[in-house]
């Protein structure tokens, strides 16, 4: 076989890779999308600017904040749950901007935080002389501690919510505060990793039970594949999420 024969196959093996290859990249593009969760009504919403809280679009994910531009800090960062649209968790969100602080929700790739752990980078450097805390749910929560264990000198505090730090998010040898907050009728959440992940965490961790609430309504997307029904309604639930969220704060320190 002459070279020109030879380079000739070897460029339609190469075209015909390539072609599969991106077959293969949309066809995955396309499930992933189709097993996403999309945010209810109530977080499409919630999502609007009014006169008590400025949303905008920035280029990480979103920013939410009180309109009258008096901010209290920590500013908190937050990262969505794997396969949740970060809009879903805007109610949340825009709470926490009515009570005064400036949140971020980080838009991740394929929404999947395994592939935006740094993604709070661009939020602290937007305000590097202000105090903020971090914390994510579900998957999220798992890799916003990763961050936080790798740059724990930039925050204040870390929260879970129906979520646990692994060993490469460890922060149990920081100064980080952290609360962790669960539900009695969480269906996804492997409650056995969450109990042993405990040993990641320092021993004044605050830990919150909510009783009758599920892994979804950390959330407002609806119903998560595998989760129980809770027994009591997402405002309910994320009433207290913010409850907490407030008492924990007001308990540390958060000056810069």
């Amino acid at each position: 076989m002459d070279k020109t024969v030879k380079k000739k196959k070897w460029t339609k093996i190469a075209a015909i890779g390539c072609i599969v290859a991106a077959i293969l990249a949309v066809s995955l593009f396309i499930y992933i999308q189709s097993v996403t969760y999309t945010p209810s009504d109530l977080a499409l919403s919630a999502v609007k600017s009014d006169n008590q809280v400025k949303v905008t679009e920035i280029k990480e994910g979103y920013k939410f904040e009180p309109n009258d531009g008096n901010v209290i800090q920590p500013n908190i960062i937050f990262y969505p749950g794997g396969l949740v649209e970060p809009k879903s968790y805007s109610p949340l969100a825009r709470q926490l901007a009515e009570l005064g602080h400036r949140v971020y929700i980080a838009d991740m790739p394929l929404n999947l935080a395994i592939f935006g752990q740094n993604k709070a980078d661009s939020f602290v450097n937007e305000h590097p002389d202000e105090s903020f805390i971090i914390g994510g749910h579900s998957l999220g929560g798992s890799f916003a501690a990763r961050y936080a264990s790798q740059h724990s000198d930039a925050l204040k505090g870390i929260f879970f919510l129906a979520s646990y730090a692994d060993e490469k998010g460890s922060v149990k040898d920081t100064e980080l505060s952290v609360l962790q907050i669960t539900g009695t009728d969480d269906g996804v959440m492997n409650e056995e990793d969450w109990e042993n992940s405990k040993s990641n965490l320092p021993e004044d961790t605050v830990y919150v039970r909510i009783e009758g609430g599920n892994h979804g309504q950390f959330g407002s997307y609806g119903k998560q594949k595998g989760d129980n029904d809770a027994a009591i309604e997402e405002e309910k639930q994320l009433e207290i999420v913010v409850s907490s969220l407030q008492d924990w704060i007001a308990g540390m320190n958060v000056a810069p």
